[in-house]
């Protein structure tokens, strides 16, 4: 099983990306595979609202790099969605790429491209905001038919300054435990598969 990571900060390594590894470190050790993509240094682009990409699966505007990250999104079991909180909000790249995700998805539906798939979402926040970047990216996964992991708190931690977030002890605790139930998820439903296969 693999699960991908899509890290919207705007810094390589900062303090989402800390988070997100803090999940992958679980993960990791009960035998599930991760990868993460960083957002960080590039642009995603808004969706045109063409509509061209019904029918195709992909998105038929190549200048930016969506369509290899939605190649590794449907071939992953699980998605880890991260972003720093941005006014109060989700980054613009991961907003970007998430609305673009979305109608390529809803243009075919009937595919059901992420169905049953296990998705998790992490956010680090300066202060507020934490609660609405969290829904935005759990939003995705339930319109996706997707099932999402929870922790014992919210998965978030609080951090301004890159690495801050190390020493929000209760936040790293609620990541871990993201990660153990996100496994225990994605290993219930390969169960559930082969029962069904």
């Amino acid at each position: 099983m693999r699960v991908l990571g899509i890290n919207g900060g705007a810094r390589k390594d900062g303090n989402t990306a800390i988070l997100m590894n803090a999940v992958f470190g679980e993960l990791n050790t009960a035998g599930i595979e991760t990868e993460m993509v960083q957002l960080s240094g590039g642009v995603i682009e808004p969706c045109k609202a063409c509509f061209a990409c019904g029918g195709k699966r992909n998105c038929v505007h190549k200048k930016d790099g969506f369509q290899e990250i939605f190649e590794k999104i449907l071939q992953a079991d699980g998605i880890l969605l991260g972003s720093p909180v941005y006014t109060a909000n989700i980054s613009a790249n991961m907003q970007a790429f998430l609305e673009r995700a979305s109608v390529v998805l809803d243009m075919n539906r009937k595919e059901n491209l992420l169905r049953h798939k296990a998705g998790g979402a992490v956010t680090a926040a300066r202060r507020g905001g934490a609660l609405n970047a969290l829904d935005a990216m759990n939003h995705f996964f339930m319109l996706q038919d997707m099932f999402v992991a929870g922790s014992s708190y919210w998965p978030m931690a609080y951090g301004q300054m890159p690495g801050d977030v190390r020493e929000d002890e209760e936040g790293l605790k609620t990541m871990k435990g993201l990660g153990q139930n996100m496994a225990y998820l994605l290993k219930a439903l390969e169960k559930e598969g082969r029962n069904r296969a």
